[in-house]
């Protein structure tokens, strides 16, 4: 048998090939499909089939470029309803690679149309070797209920069916079933998923606290019960799943822009996007830039940051940046890139255009000004479980998904610092409240994990 998991960290992402005798399945394929296709070939495989666990919202798929490109079966489960060819599978249903089998199990929970996908090597065992469980169990977790509102299901109509599928099926399985789920830590498709990418059953029904043995009401409530809010772009992503996403190579390339005409464009009202490190976007930077910098958790922020649509102009340190800016937004959809400024920053200050800077504020510095009792708003855009679990003293809780709806509670004209858990989402914060006027802001640098780590006392407290 050829097993291979790929991992996206930008998205916490585990897709996988499978294969055997010349034949191979690719499942839950991220949207930039070359990979799979040179893996299979370098192996000796064809791809037969594209199979997807569920309809992913969190990214979207290249499941359709996929199938064309190799002539693969793209299967779904069949409440799926996607809107073009597939072959729609029920429970126990095989599909076979070589001597490889692979049964299908109806597992919803997550979503309606959840399926997982057993690996059995019948020249090995008569018992499945592995388990491909999408986003129905994860390594530590188990799927959110909360993600099919859109479909016309409730959370507790959902965490019910996640229950059965689990205990009626899942758990059913032996201990030794390796478990490979579609999302690790990091993913907004759970809330407590492990670091580790692979498991088994036995580890599981051992350590996951949601596997322990409760009664389903018990579960329904824990399942349902503070969960964190799904970004906006989750059901927008899910629909393009349904009907299929345009092949990448139909996408405009982005064009090199001057610096005078997109210095005019921004003016137009252009969204600028900055996708630099924080340090280098505060030190220097286009008026009303929003920063997600490409060293972190790009794409979600992005997604969730972005209006759909808008016409997009990126600034990055090279056009290495620029191209995996593009990718990675299409990634989630969003596939309205323009251009990009050519010759980066330096090409904008030889022009002689304005630039905006944010200062990077060391933790030493926002202790100094709180215990002087400086006047400063320190707005904290963690979400609201992280901000419950400790804080700068005196800081405000703005989500960054929401920060922008909610700038009528903090005032423009006082000095303002921003932070989060590291630095990543604070400088994404900064830059929305500059983008709106605010005259002095600053961005924490290493976040309330630098403020815990130099000493510095945090509060508990709920949210503003």
């Amino acid at each position: 048998m050829y097993f291979e998991q790929f991992y996206l960290g930008c998205l916490a992402h585990a897709s996988y090939l499978i294969g055997s005798e010349g034949e191979a399945a690719v499942v839950d394929p991220q949207r930039d499909v070359e990979l799979y296709i040179a893996k299979a070939a370098a192996a000796g495989l064809g791809i037969k089939y594209v199979i997807e666990t569920h309809l992913h919202a969190d990214f979207v798929s290249g499941h359709r470029e996929l199938s064309a490109r190799t002539g693969a079966e793209i299967v779904f489960g069949e409440r799926a309803g996607a809107t073009f060819p597939h072959r729609a599978v029920r429970d126990g249903e095989e599909l076979r690679l070589g001597r490889i089998v692979l049964r299908v199990l109806e597992t919803p929970g997550h979503t309606p149309e959840g399926i997982s996908i057993l690996v059995f090597d019948p020249s090995v065992s008569d018992q499945p070797l592995k388990v491909l469980t999408g986003d129905t169990l994860f390594i530590g977790d188990v799927g959110r209920p909360d993600l099919a509102g859109a479909k016309g299901f409730t959370a507790e109509t959902m965490a019910d069916m996640l229950y059965d599928s689990l205990h009626q099926k899942l758990l059913t399985l032996p201990d030794t079933v390796e478990v490979y789920p579609a999302h690790g830590a990091g993913s907004m498709c759970g809330r407590n998923i492990s670091k580790e990418t692979s498991s088994t059953i036995g580890e599981q029904r051992r350590f996951n606290y949601a596997l322990r043995q409760m009664p389903k009401e018990e579960f329904i409530r824990m399942m349902t019960h503070d969960l964190p809010e799904a970004p906006a772009y989750f059901s927008r992503d899910a629909e393009i799943n349904r009907t299929g996403a345009a092949p990448l190579a139909e996408l405009p390339l982005p064009r090199a822009i001057s610096p005078a005409e997109f210095n005019k464009l921004a003016q137009q009202g252009h969204m600028v996007l900055d996708v630099r490190p924080s340090n280098a976007f505060g030190a220097g930077h286009v008026p009303g830039a929003l920063n997600i910098g490409l060293g972190g958790q790009f794409a979600t922020w992005a997604g969730s940051l972005i209006t759909p649509g808008a016409p997009l102009l990126i600034v990055s340190e090279d056009e290495s940046g620029v191209d995996e800016a593009v990718m990675r937004l299409a990634r989630v959809g969003i596939e309205s890139v323009e251009g990009y400024l050519d010759g980066g920053m330096l090409a904008w200050d030889g022009a002689g255009l304005e630039t905006s800077r944010i200062v990077q504020m060391p933790v030493d510095e926002l202790h100094h000004r709180i215990e002087e009792g400086a006047d400063l708003q320190i707005v904290d855009v963690r979400r609201e479980g992280e901000y419950r679990s400790g804080h700068a003293p005196g800081a405000v809780n703005l989500t960054l998904s929401h920060l922008q709806e909610n700038l009528a509670s903090l005032d423009p004209a006082r000095p303002t610092a921003v932070i989060c858990q590291s630095g990543y989402r604070s400088i994404a914060g900064a830059s929305i409240l500059q983008r709106h006027g605010f005259r002095e802001v600053y961005n924490i640098i290493g976040g309330t994990a630098a403020w815990i780590g130099a000493g510095y006392t945090a509060e508990h407290s709920d949210v503003a």
